[in-house]
């Protein structure tokens, strides 16, 4: 491989990592915050790009308007599933919820051809981002860059949101030990309906931001939380910053594997999840 074609793959490598990010981000503060092991983040992800589509193609609506309201849509259906939903079964054992987010998994993929229809839909890319730029003597889509650009605004974003506001150390409290937590003044049940939200319209934001390069179907939020649920393994369950590295190993693995092993893409994937399993357990940021 040149050194032109590893940069080139590499920034291809970096957007798709960026995706996965929002998505495993999400997933991540669930678990962190509320213990909650989302198997529907998936599909919050898929609903995001339907709403994407609804607002941007057949509404008309502004690109800008319409990533807003489909984030904004995937958290208040989040919000929803935690208050009438997972708020009831936080003390039950794990395949509890399991059970009950993969019920989600097939309501959402149900409901998504009832109003979208099973044929794949991707509405044609924004005029401002229809263009490419020279990388390495190689044109490259103006889209992917800002997708770069999104997933690094939105880690520093949460970093400022989780690390240096006071809401952002009741969370961590809150996830530490909610029974203190409560006994303090927080109150706990909003706070995790607020928490879960917000982790569902990052999902959302994924899929919304997916909708002008990827096609949506019923189908695909089966196939996307896979490769969360590994991103979020390799760098640690609950580790933001895991949660981070975790989706740059997977996005790039996936974009040096087209080109050196097209045929073991999906092996090699598994196989470093079963390494880190197996020799980091908690993950490459999540302590021994």
């Amino acid at each position: 491989m040149t050194f032109d074609a590893l940069v080139y793959q590499g920034l291809i490598g970096l957007s798709l990592a960026m995706y996965l990010w929002l998505l495993a981000a999400g997933l991540t503060i669930a678990f962190g915050v509320l213990g909650i092991v989302n198997f529907a983040h998936g599909s919050l992800y898929m609903l995001g790009g339907y709403f994407a589509f609804t607002f941007y193609e057949t509404l008309g609506m502004n690109f800008w308007l319409s990533l807003l309201l489909a984030s904004l849509s995937g958290a208040a259906i989040g919000s929803v599933m935690e208050r009438f939903f997972l708020r009831y079964i936080y003390h039950l054992d794990l395949s509890y919820q399991i059970l009950l987010t993969f019920g989600f998994v097939l309501i959402f993929a149900d409901a998504a051809r009832i109003f979208w229809g099973g044929i794949p839909l991707i509405p044609p890319m924004p005029d401002v981002f229809d263009s490419t730029v020279p990388i390495v003597g190689r044109p490259f889509p103006v889209y992917n860059l800002f997708v770069i650009f999104v997933g690094f605004a939105a880690s520093v974003a949460l970093w400022i949101l989780l690390d240096k506001t006071s809401w952002g150390e009741t969370v961590r409290a809150s996830a530490s030990d909610r029974e203190m937590a409560g006994a303090l003044g927080v109150n706990i049940p909003r706070l995790f309906t607020v928490v879960f939200g917000f982790a569902a319209m990052l999902a959302a934001l994924s899929g919304a931001l997916g909708t002008p390069v990827r096609a949506m179907t019923p189908g695909i939020g089966t196939s996307v939380i896979i490769d969360v649920f590994i991103v979020a393994v390799i760098g640690g369950l609950g580790n933001l910053p895991g949660a981070f590295v975790g989706a740059l190993v997977i996005g790039l693995l996936k974009a040096y594997g087209v080109l050196l092993f097209p045929d073991a893409d999906l092996f090699m994937t598994y196989l470093i999840m079963a390494l880190v399993l197996l020799f980091r357990p908690k993950g490459l940021l999540g302590g021994r």
